[in-house]
Order: structure tokens, then sequence, then C-alpha cells
């Protein structure tokens, strides 16, 4: 039965990568910026929430000399443009527009991104999501990333906080599996992949990778830009900032459909590696080594596993809310587990209310 012990010993290898990348992450210093060229904000909306307003709002309070905000909108009613109305009323002096966008694109965020980098006035462009909290310094730290030629798109790591026991759990799961993920794939220099969190690059990198028209079509139109990015030669490189997002309250049925709707997209977009991130359940492979009674490599993998994850979410994402609830990992890798099993069948997935269809390379049809 000592054969049974190998995925345990496999998986207590990969999170000591993860210790090992955190430990470099928490080493590196940042560099203020040289140079502080203006920069282009896009911010595709849909929807509103309760935090909304103080996501837009950690963007206005930025301290950085010259900036501009674009949303783009593509319902007429969205409940977003009273927050973005509130959001100028507090900042009259600083440039903000509202661009309206008709689009019919399998992703219409992606379109919408598309004509907000044509009405944008500076070349140095800034994307992430609607609900997106960014620190003091945010702006500043992306910038400096971006200094170095050789640098075509910056990203962010991320936190999320939640307001459900099923949204907790999965912030959980993201401080402590996903980000994990990320760090083990940067310290082996598998970088071809942004992070919808932030996406930032210059304008002429965007138009010599064809913009955001032929990402329309596709569902992780962060990963399809971070891959044409690093096809184009340029290297993505994450800058030392960690933005939040918000999860909601979202139900158990709910937190399953988002998941499983990441695992299929992840599938379709990288089989290999999607099958191949069996190895990283540190969780199931421990009660299998444990069942066979190689206690040993049960508890290797079971320690590196919780280790990893709790200096991840602590120290690297600062994420209280994780730290306090490291100890239900266990319970989370199995729920994650049960997620990596239901994205290796089917191709459906549900998305701001739509019923999609998956096909190879990660397009979506309606």
């Amino acid at each position: 039965m000592i054969w049974l012990a190998v995925p345990s010993l496999a998986a207590a290898a990969y999170f000591l990568l993860a210790l090992i990348a955190a430990l470099r992450w928490l080493a590196q210093e940042p560099s203020g910026a040289a140079a502080v060229p203006p920069l282009t904000l896009l911010k595709p909306m849909y929807g509103s929430d309760p935090r909304l307003y103080d996501a837009l709002r950690s963007h206005a309070l930025q301290d950085y000399p010259e900036f501009e905000i674009l949303f783009g909108i593509s319902n007429p009613r969205d409940a977003a443009l009273e927050d973005i109305a509130r959001l100028q009323r507090e900042f009259p002096a600083l440039p903000m527009r509202v661009i309206r966008v008709e689009t019919d694109a399998p992703n219409p965020k992606a379109f919408v991104l598309s004509q907000l980098a044509k009405h944008a006035r500076y070349s140095l462009l800034v994307i992430n999501d609607d609900d997106i909290v960014a620190g003091p310094g945010y702006f500043r730290l992306v910038a400096s990333a971006l200094e170095d030629p050789r640098a075509g798109l910056v990203t962010c790591l991320y936190r999320a906080t939640a307001s459900s026991w099923p949204a907790r759990m999965e912030a959980l799961g993201i401080a402590t599996d996903f980000v994990p993920s990320v760090l083990v794939a940067r310290l082996l220099g598998v970088v071809e992949f942004a992070l919808g969190a932030t996406m930032a690059l210059r304008a002429e990198t965007l138009r010599e990778i064809g913009g955001f028209e032929p990402i329309a079509s596709y569902l992780a139109d962060d990963y399809q830009l971070g891959l044409r990015v690093a096809r184009a030669g340029y290297r993505i490189v994450f800058a030392p900032a960690v933005v939040e997002t918000g999860l909601g309250s979202a139900s158990w049925a709910e937190a399953w459909r988002h998941q499983l709707r990441w695992s299929r997209t992840i599938r379709v977009s990288r089989s290999g590696g999607y099958y191949g991130s069996i190895i990283t359940h540190a969780t199931f492979w421990a009660l299998v080594a444990f069942a066979a009674g190689q206690w040993w490599a049960g508890t290797a993998a079971l320690s590196f596993r919780l280790l990893a994850g709790w200096l991840v979410a602590t120290r690297v994402l600062q994420d209280r809310a994780a730290a306090r609830r490291f100890w239900l990992m266990p319970l989370r890798d199995l729920f994650g587990l049960a997620v990596w099993v239901g994205g290796c069948f089917g191709s459906t997935i549900y998305w701001r209310g739509r019923k999609l269809r998956l096909v190879r390379g990660g397009k979506i049809i309606g």
C-alpha cells in the first residue's frame, strides 16, 4: 500500500513550492515609480451592490498626478449609473466619463473594454473589475511595474470578502488554494495569464495583439489577454499590490455554479494544467494515505497544505477573515475537489443571468 503515499508526497512537494513562492513574494522590495505617466482607468460596469460605491471611491482617492476614469455601460438602466453619478458629485475635478456601448458580443465585458480603449486619453491603460477595492498607492505600484520595457502586462493578486457562509468558503478557497497556485506558477516561470482584478498595459501593446475585439468571443478575457501578450514576446509581471473583490451573499447553489463555471473554463482553456491539478488536492490525498496506513505521507501533505494556505492568506494577502477560518481549509478542499470533478464533465455554464456553452479553447456560445 506504500504506493498510495506517492500522491500525498507530490501534494506535499507542491505546497512546499507554494511556501517558497510565498516567502519570495514577501521578500521583494517594492520600488517607487521613477515616472508616473498619466493613465486611464477602464471600468466595465454591470449592476450595483452595497459595496460598489466604496470600491469606485477607492480609485478616485488614489494619490496619482494625472488620471481619468472611463465607465462602460451596456445597459442604459444599469443601477451602477447612480453610484457613478454620486462619485462625480463628490469628485467634480476628477475627469470621469460614462461610455454607453450597445453589444451582442458573447462576452459583453470584453467588447465594452474594446470601446473604452478607443476613448482613452492616455496610453497607459489600467483595467479592473467594477467591484475592486484598491488600496493607497495602487496606481503607483502598477505604473512602476510597467516601467520595464520587457513588461507587456501588469496584474495583481487579490483577496475576497463575503457575507454568507458559501461565499466565505469560496473566499477561503481563493486565499488558500487559488492564490498559492498563482504563486507557484509564477515561481516556475509559467506566467501566460492575467487576473481580472488588475490588468494594466500600454495602448500600443493592446494594438499589437489586436485589441479586445478578438477576445470578445471568449469567457476568460483575462486569461486570453495575458496569453496574447505573452505570445507577443512580452513578460507578464505582478505588481506588489493586493486588491479586494466582493463575493456577496451567494447561496450554496450560486457558489457551486460560480466555481463550476470557473473550473470548466480552465478545463477548456488549459486542459493539461486542469487535469494535472488533481495532484494539488492535498487534503484528499492525505485522507487516502491515512486510509492506507501511510500516516507520515498524509501528515506531510496536510501539514504543508495548511502552512502554505495560512502563510499566503495571512502574510501575502493580509486576509484577516481567511486567517480566522484557516482551520476550515480541509472542508473547503473537499468541496473544491467536488467542483474539480464536476468541472471535468459538461460544457454548460451560467454567467450574468445567461445560460451559455463552452467550446474548445474557451469560446462561448449563447
